[in-house]
């Protein structure tokens, strides 16, 4: 079987399982499986596969086809313009955090000794970004996960960064008892109980639920944040935080006027709010 051969069969096999993208998915997948970029498929569709990998690449296909996401699949992403490793213990990246990770960069550059502190680590994207394009920054990053843990640590040392990114298994701020610093980011659980029924399978059945879900209202560990970074922030350190569809309101009236200002919700590219913007007073 060659390169063409078994991009349309895997496509086939992707389609009639109701994939929004096969082709797209079926490249991702065998360029991983021989290794070769996905320039390689377009120049050299009569290659031919070898019997191993023809069974890696049905294999691979077979958990497409369940639903499982390509980024664990074969163990990496792209965010922010760097290469993560990701795995069920993390969240997928995906595009409207790099708004988070902009907006803090913007924010802190201008300072040489720039400290802050994420919560939910992850993967490390948020905070491994921030720390590239901040090279004299240093930050502590908290995930209740320690397999997320792990995960964070691998992609900190891949980029460099580690021996400026205090990692820590603590719940929220349980275990960070420092105080002061310029930024506090977070991607939190900021999904409902209720919603997570209607989400696509790939995520419901796949990503970890802790990451997606408060199991509440979608606020209550939203609402930890903001009362703590309030303690925890600087006077003119900044909030930013990713929230969910239609949060904006119920976000609004935990942020008191007398102890924060300069509240803005920064718009994605579907011109959704989805960063919470905040500085302390």
């Amino acid at each position: 079987m060659n390169i063409a051969e078994a991009l349309k069969t895997a496509a086939e096999k992707l389609d009639a399982a109701g994939l929004k993208e096969p082709l797209k998915d079926a490249r991702l997948l065998l360029s991983f499986v021989i290794e070769r970029p996905k320039e390689f498929l377009f120049a050299h569709p009569e290659y031919e596969l070898t019997p191993a990998e023809i069974t890696s690449f049905d294999d691979a296909i077979s958990r497409r086809v369940r639903c499982e996401p390509v980024q664990y699949i074969i163990g990496k992403t792209e965010f922010y313009g760097l290469e993560f490793t990701v795995s069920p213990a993390v969240l997928i990246p995906r595009p409207e955090t790099e708004i988070l990770v902009e907006n803090a960069v913007n924010i802190l550059k201008q300072n040489a000794a720039a400290r802050f502190c994420e919560i939910g680590v992850g993967s490390g994207c948020i905070s491994v970004s921030m720390l590239k394009d901040l090279p004299t920054a240093s930050a502590i990053a908290v995930d209740r996960s320690p397999e997320a843990i792990e995960v964070a640590r691998i992609n900190a040392e891949r980029h460099g960064v580690l021996e400026r990114l205090d990692l820590r298994l603590s719940n929220v701020f349980d275990l960070v008892a420092e105080e002061g610093f310029d930024a506090i980011v977070s991607n939190p659980p900021y999904i409902s109980l209720a919603e997570t029924a209607d989400l696509d399978r790939e995520v419901r059945d796949f990503e970890p639920k802790f990451a997606l879900t408060d199991g509440a209202d979608g606020l209550s560990i939203i609402r930890t944040i903001i009362t703590d970074s309030y303690h925890k922030l600087l006077p003119g350190g900044v909030l930013l935080m990713e929230i969910g569809y239609g949060q904006t309101e119920s976000v609004r009236t935990l942020l008191s006027p007398e102890k924060w200002l300069d509240l803005r919700f920064i718009a994605d590219l579907q011109n959704i709010p989805r960063v919470l913007q905040a500085f302390r007073r």
